[in-house]
């Protein structure tokens, strides 16, 4: 697995991590900044870095910033928000053409980084704060990125049931913030918190293609320096378990009920048994052979989706199934049948083989692309751990029956989400 063999480097503020390797076209480059999610901060973070990569000084309209990436042989800038446990999480991507399969000899790697120190470092600011007709733009966006949640219903009621089972804990925080905060934001309060995440996040840069680790630190070095820091850890959240499980039903006009099962697993990415748990969800839900999908889809013909996935930096497992409204009850019941099934050990050595292998491929696949070895190798910022990928196959493949059924044993059943059709009663 030598396309992880990541090299990292203490910079003035921030990690560098070089990944060299031959096996990709293009060289990537990823910015990320992490802090622990908060109620007055997430809807600010959540706009900021819009409108860094919507202009700079030196590209004072998008249009401008647009015309020149595709200059660069047409490199791709964009900017991704994510929630990862208690943390949110800004990316900064910038992909590049590597010069050596081009007649033109240009230093396009030395340029890309050019560019993200200029987004980063040298934004569009009028006076004491950004731009404003830009930040009023990014705001309006901002609106309808909210807005689209609640637009598509099964985004929806996947946020609402974490908003339940999480009540009170930052991660029912949307990553995308809170509707009715934008209004509150200012070009001169963003620009006040754009200088306080730069000086107080914790920032990791990874460059990722056919390049040389002592060239990259040196344009790093050369164009990239912050205040040091001790980056914040997010508040460790002590949960009791449920005496009663939380069950919730919204009516809304829809023809096709929306059942959502949140368990807590007591299992995050660094533990032991975090591996038999990427092999449990498997077996149980995570794939078209699972025993959601088998028994809940196909079998009983309750479901038009029906599939488990894992949060493995708060240790939740979500189960989401579409249903007609009339089936809630048989549809909670197969579910609830699985769960017990995996408890007992009912399942075969062929199911445990063909997940194992399944899990294998997504890995790999994961691996085939630049940004998918980068989302692998940054779990262990956010665990603050240091396991390699080569360990995520082995100790996968080590996973037994007894394993999956340990860690069945520690999985509780915490909130039932049903956004159901008004007609639901009648």
């Amino acid at each position: 697995m030598d396309a992880a063999a990541e090299k990292i480097t203490e910079m003035q503020g921030y990690k560098l991590h070089v990944i060299e390797t031959d096996k990709y076209k293009t060289n990537t480059i990823v910015w990320r900044m992490k802090a622990p999610l908060t109620k007055e901060d997430v809807t600010k973070r959540a706009l900021l870095p819009q409108v860094l990569q919507s202009s700079s000084a030196t590209f004072p309209t998008t249009t401008k910033l647009r015309a020149y990436l595709d200059e660069l042989y047409g490199a791709t800038l964009f900017v991704d928000l994510a929630k990862k446990g208690e943390y949110h999480i800004i990316s900064f991507l910038i992909e590049i053409a590597n010069e050596k399969f081009l007649s033109d000899p240009s230093p396009l790697l030395k340029k890309g980084f050019e560019l993200l120190a200029d987004i980063l470092t040298n934004p569009n600011v009028s006076g004491n704060g950004f731009d404003q007709e830009t930040v009023e733009k990014e705001k309006r966006t901002l609106k309808q990125r909210i807005q689209s949640v609640y637009d598509d219903k099964m985004r929806y009621s996947n946020v609402r049931l974490i908003e339940e089972m999480c009540k009170g804990e930052p991660y029912a925080l949307q990553v995308n913030g809170e509707a009715e905060e934008v209004n509150a934001i200012s070009y001169e309060n963003l620009y006040s918190y754009y200088k306080k995440a730069f000086s107080e996040d914790e920032m990791d840069l990874y460059v990722v293609g056919d390049v040389n680790e002592e060239e990259v630190k040196a344009i790093a070095s050369q164009l990239l320096n912050f205040e040091q820091r001790t980056p914040k850890d997010a508040t460790k959240q002590e949960v009791q378990k449920r005496s009663v499980v939380n069950e919730v039903k919204e009516e809304q006009d829809v023809k096709q009920g929306k059942l959502n099962i949140g368990y807590r697993t007591n299992i995050v990415y660094g533990d032991p048994d975090y591996f038999a748990l990427q092999v449990f969800n498997g077996i149980f839900g995570g794939f078209s052979h699972s025993k959601l999908f088998i028994n809940v889809r196909e079998k009983a013909s309750l479901a038009y989706y029906a599939a488990s996935r894992l949060e493995s930096h708060k240790g939740l497992m979500m189960v989401m199934s579409g249903i007609d409204i009339k089936n809630f009850d048989q549809a909670v019941g197969i579910i609830h049948e699985q769960m017990e099934a995996m408890k007992k050990g009912d399942f075969t050595e062929d199911e445990l083989t063909q997940t194992k292998a399944v899990i294998r491929n997504q890995i790999l696949e994961t691996l085939d692309t630049s940004r998918g070895l980068l989302e692998i190798l940054y779990h262990n910022v956010i665990a603050n751990s240091t396991i390699k990928i080569d360990d995520w196959l082995t100790e996968m493949e080590k996973a037994t029956r007894d394993d999956i059924i340990k860690v069945a044993g520690k999985i509780d059943l915490d909130t039932i989400y049903f956004l159901t059709g008004s007609e639901a009663g009648n």
